[in-house]
């Protein structure tokens, strides 16, 4: 049985293919972190190889070593695989774990039916891995399956693509995730009505934050300096665009998931002008909110949301973070008289 929730579109594609003995030789699933990607990339690898009727049963011994990550002919190929612990963070998908792919893949499976190859973050190969990738979907072994994962396929080398079956795979919506995160988990129920809105329709997410408390402690201490740098004056908020800069260089994930974090709040505070606040995602903050959105008008909270979407657009065209930030920073507005 399939695990993966709210993309009966895919699954049901993908049965569809097993059944017709039909499975492409590279699917490419297309979708948000944490949305259920790899969760469908490893139940497609069981069901390939699984031993039941009706695959994936989840229960044979092909089915649960795939789930524990210890059958030799599924292969998870990212950042963080290969190499040893004392390696540097990798930046990107190198040409060498890509070769080393094309290598396996010539190689007969070991004890399954079907080698799979899942590629996580696809979009993160080099333009040399990319390439190197391109050779070996064009020209597949015979029992070999491809499954790249990304958030973006539009990076991503429009002949690598078209060799790919695409599906993609949506948000659910927040009383689905609620809904399986109360199947699957035991929380208070506001608890789980908080995470369901704040995944933004990323299952995988709601149910690491229920099992890892340091993800809402986080959100704390970034919304705590959110309201801070929106209350202080602008010495407090050219230190903090300061902070984020540096941070950038470090890591450019964490800075998007900053400004995303205040986009949410704006648009919130957007969301109770508008009389709309049931439908908020900082339902534990909104007292703040409600008495926040007095003192702006909606010309100022939407000019701010573009200025944040604006800012973002800017990073990713790698424009100089500083000064992006200082501008976004500046662009902060005050509280008007409404």
């Amino acid at each position: 049985m399939w695990q993966v929730v709210g993309q009966d579109r895919a699954v049901t594609l993908l049965q569809r293919n097993l059944e017709r003995g039909s499975v492409a030789r590279a699917y490419l699933l297309v979708g948000p972190s944490h949305v259920g990607k790899m969760t469908l990339a490893l139940e497609l690898a069981q069901a390939l190889n699984c031993e039941a009727a009706e695959p994936p049963c989840g229960e044979c011994d092909p089915c649960r070593k795939v789930a524990s990550g210890k059958h030799a002919d599924v292969q998870v190929i990212g950042l963080n695989s290969g190499g040893n612990s004392n390696d540097k963070p990798r930046a990107e998908i190198s040409i060498d774990q890509v070769r080393e792919i094309q290598h396996s893949s010539n190689l007969p499976p070991f004890e399954g039916r079907c080698k799979v190859f899942i590629i996580d973050g696809a979009e993160l190969m080099s333009n040399e891995a990319a390439n190197c990738l391109l050779k070996t979907l064009e020209e597949p072994s015979e029992g070999v399956i491809f499954i790249l994962l990304t958030a973006n396929d539009s990076v991503l080398p429009s002949t690598v693509v078209s060799r790919c079956q695409r599906l993609e795979l949506r948000p659910l919506s927040t009383p689905q995730v609620e809904t399986a995160l109360s199947e699957r988990r035991s929380l208070e129920s506001a608890k789980t009505e908080l995470l369901s809105r704040l995944c933004h329709g990323r299952l995988g997410w709601a149910l690491m934050a229920a099992d890892d408390n340091s993800l809402l402690q986080q959100r704390a201490q970034l919304m705590e300096r959110l309201l801070e740098v929106i209350r202080g004056d602008n010495e407090q908020r050219f230190d903090y665009a300061a902070q984020l800069a540096a941070q950038f260089s470090q890591n450019r994930g964490s800075v998007q998931e900053v400004l995303d974090l205040w986009l949410d709040w704006w648009r919130d505070l957007l969301l109770v002008k508008l009389g709309s606040g049931d439908t908020i995602t900082n339902i534990d903050h909104e007292a703040v909110l409600v008495e926040m959105s007095r003192g702006h008008s909606l010309a100022q909270i939407r000019a701010f949301i573009d200025s944040i979407q604006a800012a973002g657009e800017q990073l990713e065209q790698n424009a100089n973070p500083r000064l992006v930030l200082e501008v976004l920073m500046l662009s902060i507005p005050g509280r008007s008289a409404v």
